[in-house]
């Protein structure tokens, strides 16, 4: 420390006093003077660390003194130094990036190309093309299971067919509805309702735009009213007014709370306000179907006979290839004028649509050669599914890059496949209904207590004490049956019926899942958290 600093730092005493230096307090000294020179050797440390962070620091001493740790003492003074330090994510951010682009791997994307889909493609544009002409196109039913690029075909396919509208100046449009989301009758012709007004203000507003700019050009040289559709301003201003009209109508769908009859007028309205061809796709259509029954798809299909000015196309798409048998026979006739099926990829299928994927989505040399192929493998065991296999690859990839791994190797796929499998096991237990979710846990408590190849007496007599214990209604053993072979279907457990010979048939059960996590699942519901504590007693058997 300098003598300028010493001599501020020092303590200060009246005039008359010998002075002397902090450091010297001998016996004699009150505790008000110690006191007193501990607080000024406190004020000149700052001063000194202050004067060793430089001229720059805009710390000032106020902010200092409530760094001091009151638990500590007076003497320890916290500086938050920004420069030097390491934040939570700096250390995560240190790593070499593996992905170059992680959204190519997302179900959401819509790739440029699709392989092993061509005839598919090529099918749904021969049906769409008569569209660019002005004319209607006959409705199309997509079949096909999970991940087969049913919903991404038929995306490309729309964006082609706008893309190439727009080309040669021919109104067509698309609209996309997922009806997993959107489910009801009220709520498809609602937002489809609400797209079409959006688009007719937008037109509107551009075409009042031009208006202002030809009446601004007619008021200032008369002849320039030739270049326009108008023989003069007033009627300039009369197609502005209309148009100011024609806005003003158009009041957009709430989501709830109109009649239906309402709802399904305004959304005829808007799509009837100018020659357009409209292609409607409907995304899990089985669930619109299964929801709210059939009456959408029917009011759908026969619009095109009340419309002057627009032509509506139906593009259903369906993991389900029976749920047309619900329909009634004359929406079915109508909707399925076109089937177009996708079949199952096969590994190598796989293979090359994860390359093309890859090539994209990772920084070069980021996969070792045994990557792709694997997730190919674990797909194609999943009936082909190619969102499958993207979402291994992807998992794969972050899981190594979490790891700070230079590449991906077979481990991460592994790992992938697993938390993938554990991700889907949780999501299913925990949207089971409360009388499975105690089934479930009972064949738990069976298997925690040894019991094995466990019978469907066994689960109904500890099920029972169960719903004793939390005060919930017990069904019949017949119903207890049923919610068993409901979770075999679900894969949860594995239900066997084996032959006892003159004892008659019996279903052997075991957990098909990972018995731990599933019982934290299990106990993560309201309903069930005071389960755990209320185990009954489960004898176990001595097989022979």
């Amino acid at each position: 420390m300098d003598e300028d600093d010493n001599s501020r730092g020092g303590n200060r005493r009246e005039d008359g006093d010998n002075p002397r230096r902090d450091d010297d307090t001998e016996a004699g000294d009150t505790p008000a003077e110690t006191s007193a020179s501990t607080e000024d050797a406190v004020s000149a440390e700052d001063i000194d660390i202050q004067a060793s962070i430089g001229p720059d620091t805009d710390t000032p001493a106020d902010d200092l003194d409530q760094h001091k740790d009151p638990d500590v003492g007076l003497d320890k003074v916290v500086l938050n130094d920004d420069e030097g330090s390491k934040g939570l994510f700096d250390d995560l951010l240190a790593g070499e990036p593996i992905f170059e682009n992680k959204e190519v791997l997302r179900p959401s994307y819509t790739p440029h190309e699709l392989p092993h889909r061509t005839d598919q493609i090529n099918q749904m544009a021969t049906i769409l093309v008569s569209a660019l002409r002005g004319e209607t196109p006959s409705n199309i039913l997509i079949y096909g299971k999970t991940g087969t690029g049913k919903t991404a075909s038929a995306k490309f396919v729309s964006q082609e067919l706008e893309s190439t509208s727009q080309k040669y100046d021919v109104p067509c449009e698309v609209e996309y509805i997922n009806c997993e989301v959107t489910d009801t009758q009220y709520r498809v012709l609602a937002q489809l309702a609400n797209k079409f007004i959006e688009k007719n203000v937008e037109r509107i507003e551009a075409e009042q735009d031009r208006l202002d700019e030809m009446r601004t050009r007619a008021t200032e040289d008369p002849n320039a009213l030739a270049e326009t559709p108008y023989d003069s301003i007033a009627e300039i201003d009369e197609r502005a007014d209309e148009l100011a009209a024609d806005a003003d109508e158009m009041e957009t769908v709430p989501m709830t709370g109109w009649p239906t009859d309402r709802v399904y007028t305004t959304f005829f309205d808007a799509v009837d306000y100018k020659e357009r061809v409209v292609v409607i796709m409907l995304d899990e259509i089985d669930k619109l179907v299964e929801k709210s029954g059939d009456d959408t798809l029917y009011n759908l299909s026969r619009m095109n006979s009340e419309l002057d000015n627009s032509r509506i196309s139906i593009m259903g798409i369906s993991n389900d290839l029976k749920f047309t048998d619900f329909l009634d026979p004359r929406v079915k006739s109508s909707l399925g004028e076109e089937e177009i099926v996708f079949p199952p990829y096969d590994a190598n299928q796989l293979r090359d649509i994860l390359q093309h994927r890859a090539d994209v989505a990772f920084k070069g040399g980021a996969l070792t050669d045994d990557v792709i192929p694997l997730c190919a493998a674990f797909a194609a065991q999943e009936h082909g599914d190619a969102r499958r296999a993207l979402d291994l690859l992807r998992t794969a990839g972050e899981l190594a890059e979490r790891g700070q791994a230079d590449t991906v190797e077979e481990a991460h796929v592994r790992q992938a496949q697993d938390k993938i499998e554990l991700d889907r096991v949780v999501e299913v237990v925990r949207t089971l209904p409360t009388q499975s979710k105690i089934v479930l846990f009972a064949i738990i408590l069976l298997e925690k207590n040894g019991v094995r190849n466990i019978n469907t007496g066994e689960v109904f007599n500890i099920y029972k004490r169960l719903c004793e214990e939390i005060d919930a209604d017990v069904l019949t053993q017949r119903r207890v049956t049923d919610l068993i072979s409901e979770l075999d279907m679900l894969g949860i457990v594995n239900a066997v019926v084996v032959s006892k010979g003159r004892y008659g048939r019996t279903k052997e059960i075991s957990l098909s899942v990972p018995i731990d996590e599933t019982e934290a699942v299990l106990l993560t519901d309201s309903r069930l958290g005071d389960i755990e504590s209320a185990q009954p007693f489960v004898q176990a058997r001595f097989d022979n």
